[in-house]
């Protein structure tokens, strides 16, 4: 039965490979995620001169060994070769002290011979280089095969690995020479090149720590500063500001955090200006309904409630009444105090939400407020024009009634204008409104900063609330207002 296996194009992958690859790299994430970005930075770099120096001392070593070893070899050839040929005089004439002395010349030259000897045909040792240690007979037992030829041969031994050359004297006729070359001498110098190699890989790594350390603090450092100022952000102190070190990436950061900080500052502040705006129009809005109220509640105490109180009154005098003159002159009476009555509710009713806005539309109704308007303040001469083609959503007619009425009693409460003009007109989805005056003007912003701006922020709430919005610009030459909601 096979492992389940998951395609992915046309490769066939065993399903528990893959998990098993993901349970590692969710191991390494989690282990390396344990660490600072500093340790890891340090990490990295010691990892990496650590291994290339590493890598780069054994191959040195290797290369340096293989080259020794060759050098090693030719030499013995020459060397082996050279004690053959001279050999043969010597043997010839069977002088084997000069045999002896060309041995030890031979020793005494050439710091890595070993030992040298001289076999005759018939196996004896002719002249060595042993002294009175003796000849070792256990060379005699190998590398003796010559064919002609320098025969190398290499062991171990108490002086290390030794490389032992033949060289037949006379093609073998006279005898045989042997050399026997150590590696140590130049062994103790690839040791030598590999361990100035290795301090070189130590100081070399301890120089690549104090630059990564000083290349980690520059780069931590604005890291580190930026997550204090985080939190001090976080724990509501928008004065904090991330400090400029650099003009790299992490600056271009501090300088974006900044900039964030700063609108979130001004953000809250401007939050904080709305909710006491808020309070002071709810306080205004709340006793504004309160005097309302006082103000209907006295109108039909002393207006409708008089005026019911005199035609119960007139009712119970016509019962008592006999001429018919006394009585119809006594309904007239009464009739047209029930008319003024009427009328009074009915201005009334008007001045809690105008009629017209409900049945004719926003066009009728700033009309009529406007002709209201020019009676109470007959020294503003007045100018409406309203280009509404259909009748706009309900409460957006309310919502704008009531700004323009707001602004239109500003106007005849605060700027001292004697002209005022109202444009009203819709187009490409949106209505846009402008009452403009020819006022004193006055200073918007400084308004709103004195918490004097409460009906200008119930005209901008009104505004904002439909999906718009309402702008200001005055100056001694007059104040002009700008809503514009979409339809």
């Amino acid at each position: 039965m096979t492992a389940p296996t998951l395609r992915e194009g046309r490769a066939r992958v065993p399903a528990w490979e893959l998990i098993s690859l993901e349970n590692w790299t969710d191991r390494f994430k989690a282990f390396a995620g344990g660490f600072s970005v500093r340790t890891k930075i340090l990490g990295i770099v010691l990892a990496l001169t650590t291994v290339l120096g590493l890598a780069i001392t054994w191959q040195v070593r290797s290369v340096m060994s293989q080259v020794v070893t060759s050098e090693l070899e030719s030499r013995g050839h020459s060397e082996v070769s050279d004690v053959a040929a001279r050999s043969v005089d010597p043997i010839l004439l069977n002088d084997t002290y000069a045999l002896f002395e060309l041995l030890n010349e031979t020793a005494t030259n050439h710091p890595d011979v070993l030992y040298g000897f001289v076999v005759s045909t018939d196996g004896t040792v002719l002249a060595h280089t042993y002294g009175d240690a003796g000849f070792p007979s256990a060379l005699l037992s190998f590398n003796m095969s010559i064919g002609g030829q320098v025969n190398v041969m290499a062991y171990d031994s108490n002086e290390g690995r030794v490389h032992d050359f033949a060289a037949p004297i006379l093609d073998g006729t006279a005898g045989v020479a042997r050399l026997g070359l150590a590696e140590s001498r130049l062994q103790n110098v690839v040791d030598g090149l590999t361990g100035q190699m290795l301090l070189t890989t130590l100081f070399v790594g301890l120089l690549g720590v104090l630059a990564a350390s000083l290349l980690t603090w520059l780069l931590t450092r604005p890291i580190l500063d930026l997550r204090d100022t985080t939190h001090r952000v976080g724990e509501g102190d928008l004065a904090a500001r991330a400090e400029h070190w650099a003009d790299d990436e992490i600056g271009e950061l501090a300088t974006a955090f900044n900039l964030m900080v700063s609108d979130l500052e001004a953000s809250r502040s401007t939050i904080a200006a709305n909710e006491q705006a808020r309070s002071r129009l709810l306080e205004r809005l709340i006793g504004a309904q309160e005097e309302e109220r006082k103000r209907i509640s006295r109108e039909l105490h002393d207006s409708v409630g008089q005026a019911l109180s005199s035609m119960i009154v007139g009712v119970s005098v016509v019962a008592r009444l006999d001429g018919p003159d006394e009585i119809e002159a006594k309904v007239a009476e009464l009739d047209q105090l029930g008319g003024e009555t009427l009328q009074l509710v009915r201005q009334l009713g008007k001045e809690l939400r105008p009629s017209a806005l409900d049945d004719l539309g926003l066009a009728a109704a700033i009309d009529r407020y406007a002709a209201e308007f020019a009676i109470q303040h007959p020294k503003i001469a007045i100018d409406v024009h309203c280009d509404l083609p259909t009748r706009l959503p309900p409460t957006t007619e309310t919502a704008l009634y009531r700004i323009i009425q707001e602004a239109m009693t500003n106007v005849a409460r605060h700027s001292g204008a004697d002209t005022l003009s109202v444009l009203i007109a819709s187009r490409d989805g949106h209505v846009r409104a402008i009452i403009e005056d020819n006022g004193g003007g006055f200073r918007p912003e400084a308004a709103r900063r004195n918490g004097q701006s409460v009906g200008i922020h119930g005209m901008a709430e009104r505004a904002e609330l439909l999906g718009g919005r309402l702008s200001i610009e005055s100056g001694t030459n007059g104040t002009t207002v700008y809503i514009e909601v979409p339809t």
